[in-house]
């Protein structure tokens, strides 16, 4: 195919924060980068969140791929099958201005009069904006620039996305009688010829049924017994298989995906108190998404006080599952300690970086909010004996570049799917209250 033919994408800052190896993303065709990203990722390359690392990574790789050459040229990146990348200024004269057409000189703008310079630099090749911004993709359209979201990481069909547990029904008495009598079966009784490690299912007849998963080492289907957490009790099918998820010992990594009012947190919560003798600290934490994408350094007060309202529906849970005991019982005394002692940590996702997370139950709630980039970081970081739990609803996203196919938890639900280490769990049904449902249902 002649060289003509190709594509140039043109990379918006919000794919460089998202993934600061984009500029790899592309097969053969050429990339551009605006100036304008280049002065805006400058701005973002102090502190210590994941946007900052970006911005940083994406400097150095930009440095080291044009090491003594110039960037307003085509360089070839060295790599096998990939194509170039350029620099782009934003001086010369287009036919169509956008910061004249929208009444603004903003950043946004002038990145789409640098994808119009190159559409009318290059006429015979097809010029791609590829932003997380949906709403500087419209603007692009609006100017007849191709727009398009960036895919890598994107989850292609939500509708298939693993969920963890299937029903099966239909099955004879005598199966499910055997189940109950022996607490396992074969995979081949109850009709499963390739099994997932850790799956769960329904199995049902007219007249019974009962839960189960599949049991990796024993290679069995294994019988699930319904049991408290901390007086924590499922109160479904679901719930029964993510409080078993959650304190099986040979399970490392747990997602928990679900709406509003299932028991996320609640039940990995009551999880790891039931389990932490095993552990030597629990840590909750979650991402901060301040409200209107405002930094929290606008609120006022001091650093706690700050971050105490994103905390609190953490401290809730806790509070929830004290309230199962009286202050005399040995349970609430127990996480009086934690607390004071340290050894079950409330604190933000950001806090946790550079800390050490050997032996340690780590419960990330709201994961939803964080990038494919994130989570693995999270998850790379656990050393021996940890063991790591997600949990989210991938439709609720706060964060304005992600959406429910490009958020990290769909990203790890879809990756590491059927791995003997891992169990997922789709939780349907809430049990918060009946509000809350006819919230979820009809609202």
């Amino acid at each position: 195919m002649p060289r003509e033919q190709k594509k140039i994408f043109v990379l918006d800052t919000s794919v460089i924060l998202y993934n600061h190896h984009a500029i790899f993303s592309f097969a053969d065709n050429d990339v551009a980068v605006p100036i304008t990203v280049l002065e805006e990722l400058d701005y973002f390359k102090k502190g210590n969140e994941t946007k900052n690392f970006e911005a940083r990574e994406f400097i150095r790789i930009i440095d080291k791929l044009s090491l003594n050459q110039s960037l307003q040229n085509w360089i070839t990146i060295d790599q096998p099958n990939l194509g170039r990348f350029r620099v782009v200024m934003h001086e010369r004269e287009n036919s169509i201005d956008a910061t004249r057409i929208f009444g603004e000189n903003t950043a946004d703008h002038r990145i789409l009069n640098a994808a119009i310079s190159l559409s009318e630099a290059y006429p015979r090749k097809k010029i791609i904006l590829v932003s997380k911004d949906i709403n500087l993709r419209l603007k692009a359209k609006s100017l007849n620039i191709m727009a398009e979201d960036f895919q890598t990481g994107k989850i292609k069909d939500l509708e298939a996305l693993y969920t963890g547990s299937t029903v099966i029904e239909g099955l004879s008495k005598v199966i499910i009688d055997n189940i109950y009598e022996h607490d396992c079966c074969l995979p081949e009784e109850i009709g499963i010829e390739e099994p997932v490690a850790n799956h769960y299912f329904i199995l049902k007849n007219s007249r019974a049924s009962v839960l189960v998963f599949y049991n990796p080492e024993s290679q069995r289907i294994e019988r699930i017994q319904k049991k408290s957490a901390y007086r924590i009790t499922p109160k479904n099918a679901e719930q029964v298989f993510a409080l078993h998820a959650i304190t099986h010992p040979n399970i490392k990594l747990v997602t928990l995906q679900g709406v509003a009012g299932t028991g996320k947190t609640l039940l990995a919560l009551a999880g790891a108190l039931d389990q932490k003798k095993h552990y030597k600290q629990i840590y909750l934490a979650r991402p901060i998404v301040p409200l209107s994408n405002k930094d929290i350094g606008y609120l006022p007060g001091d650093i706690k006080s700050k971050l105490n309202p994103y905390m609190e529906p953490l401290w809730d849970n806790l509070k929830f599952i004290k309230n199962q005991f009286t202050e005399k019982e040995k349970e609430y005394r127990r996480i009086t300690d934690a607390l004071e002692q340290e050894k079950l940590t409330i604190t933000p996702l950001a806090y946790i970086r550079g800390r050490s997370i050997s032996n340690v139950c780590f419960i990330v709630d709201e994961a939803q909010n964080l990038t494919p980039h994130e989570v693995k970081t999270i998850i790379t970081r656990a050393g021996e004996n940890t063991k790591i739990i997600f949990t989210g609803d991938i439709y609720q996203i706060d964060t304005p570049y992600l959406d429910s196919q490009s958020n990290g938890l769909s990203y790890l639900i879809d990756k590491i799917k059927h791995h003997e280490i891992y169990a997922h769990v789709r939780l349907e049904k809430g049990e918060r209250s009946h509000l809350a449902n006819l919230a979820n249902e009809l609202l």
